[in-house]
């Protein structure tokens, strides 16, 4: 299987609004190779080319840095599974503290060997659900999800657990992404089409006047 440059790394995550420096893409680059050999024995992933694992994990995730200012702030990546969004903002947002909310135990090691072997400095991993993740570390600046689905029950603890100001991202389909926009007791922006994608979208909001969601 072909191993991407760094260059081609890169030039693949432009579009997503990321500019990497060469370091980064040589640890996206070990990140794949990581990934694809974790993924022989547990699943990980169904997208197993490296160029569309480019496009499809990195750059979907990075994608939220050109929408959000994420410098100095505390993120929680809910339900992570192979590390997405979560780790690649981490690499793209140095000054970002990541916590990586994941309750399979064979995934949390694969992420704890990622973090390891990487050496990314600002991401932790937190093996559990997330109604188990201790109530003092509340106040994240930013809470996301890629690929949860349980939605009304992420932004319940969403509402316990964000700072003052903070935001849930999530990364959806048209038809969840216009369901959550009129989510009552949240006040959402305008949902984000991301980039080289026809259906998928990025939606932000945070907790607004009115009933808890539902």
């Amino acid at each position: 299987m072909k191993t991407l440059s760094a260059s081609e790394i890169s030039n693949a995550l432009e579009p997503y609004g990321a500019s990497i420096e060469p370091a980064t893409a040589d640890k996206i680059r070990a990140y794949i190779a990581l990934l694809l050999k974790w993924n022989r024995s547990i699943s990980l992933t169904t997208v197993t080319d490296p160029a569309e694992i480019i496009k499809f994990h990195f750059g979907e995730s990075v994608f939220a840095v050109s929408a959000l200012k994420f410098t100095e702030s505390r993120l929680a990546d809910v339900g992570t599974g192979a590390g997405f969004p979560g780790l690649p903002l981490a690499l793209a947002v140095p000054g970002l503290d990541v916590t990586l909310i994941e309750s399979n135990t064979k995934k949390c090691a694969f992420l704890s060997e990622v973090i390891r072997e990487l050496d990314i400095s600002n991401a932790t991993v937190f093996r559990g659900r997330m109604e188990e993740f201790p109530s003092v570390s509340a106040n994240f600046d930013f809470i996301a999800a890629r690929a949860l689905g349980r939605f009304d029950d992420l932004l319940k603890w969403s509402r316990a657990h964000l700072a003052p100001g903070g935001k849930v991202v999530l990364w959806l389909g048209d038809d969840d992404a216009r369901e959550l926009s009129r989510a009552p007791g949240w006040t959402c922006d305008k949902p984000i089409l991301i980039p080289g994608s026809i259906r998928r979208y990025l939606l932000m909001g945070s907790p607004g006047s009115g009933p808890a969601f539902r």
